[in-house]
């Protein structure tokens, strides 16, 4: 169907990685069971996709928030999905969840049976849909809920606010906290409760996005994994693997720029 909405064959995958926001559209197939860093928001950019939660059952939805940290599945079978993640430090899913209608929750995912997907679909249609991400995506976040305060302790707020700010330094665990006043292991203990995941696969997390940035300014996957300090383009693989449910070839792989 979305390869009628283009004049010259099917749409490629679109990233975007700025600020607070990370955002993908672009067809996928099945996604195995994986957990993200941050709150996600998926719109099925058509129709309705099918998704499972940690052990649940499969089950059919629209649109979907997924907070960090939740173990879940996809099954687009070939389909395009819109997928929002935003970064902690300002957003939480406060943010999210008036992105979707017709709500129900399971094991701690909010599911909607429609929600504001057009935005999204119309940004992957957008030919220039790669430079339009940036204003686009303020504009809905905008409109969902003028950016409400997450609920987040503001030490770790500010420690969030550095890793965003300096993506290349990577200051140990026991420096940040001290940076905010706090001892390692209770910065640990907060971060984890706060975020929804421990600091170090947040940290990996933001490893991912500068890699994924890399690639969106034009590195191959073996430039992209040394620019964000993976070891080699194996590593790099493994850990998209872990990280998406699928290659990064699926996804990563002549995106538009």
């Amino acid at each position: 169907m979305y390869e009628r909405a283009a004049d010259d064959g099917p749409l490629r995958p679109l990233w975007h990685v700025a600020g607070a926001t990370t955002f993908f559209a672009g067809p996928l197939r099945y996604n195995a069971g994986h957990q993200h860093g941050a709150p996600v928001f998926l719109a099925g950019l058509y129709g309705d996709f099918r998704l499972r939660v940690g052990a649940q059952d499969w089950t059919t939805c629209r649109t979907a928030m997924i907070p960090a940290g939740c173990v879940h599945e996809l099954d687009l079978g070939g389909d395009p999905l819109g997928v929002l993640y935003l970064e902690p430090d300002r957003f939480g899913v406060e943010a999210l969840t008036p992105l979707l209608h017709g709500t129900r929750e399971i094991a701690g995912a909010l599911l909607g049976a429609a929600g504001e997907t057009t935005p999204l679909r119309d940004l992957f249609e957008h030919r220039d849909g790669a430079s339009a991400a940036g204003p686009a995506l303020a504009d809905l976040l905008a409109f969902a809920g003028r950016q409400p305060e997450p609920r987040i302790d503001g030490r770790i707020a500010r420690a969030i606010r550095r890793l965003l700010a300096e993506p290349d330094a990577t200051p140990s665990v026991g420096a940040l906290a001290a940076s905010v006043g706090l001892s390692a292991s209770r910065f640990q203990h907060l971060f984890t409760d706060a975020v929804g995941v421990p600091f170090r696969r947040y940290r990996g997390w933001l490893r991912m996005r500068r890699a994924i940035g890399a690639v969106i300014d034009g590195n191959n996957f073996t430039g992209a994994a040394h620019a964000a300090g993976f070891a080699d383009q194996a590593h790099f693989a493994d850990d998209f693997r872990r990280t998406f449910g699928a290659p990064a070839s699926l996804s990563l792989r002549d995106i538009r720029r």
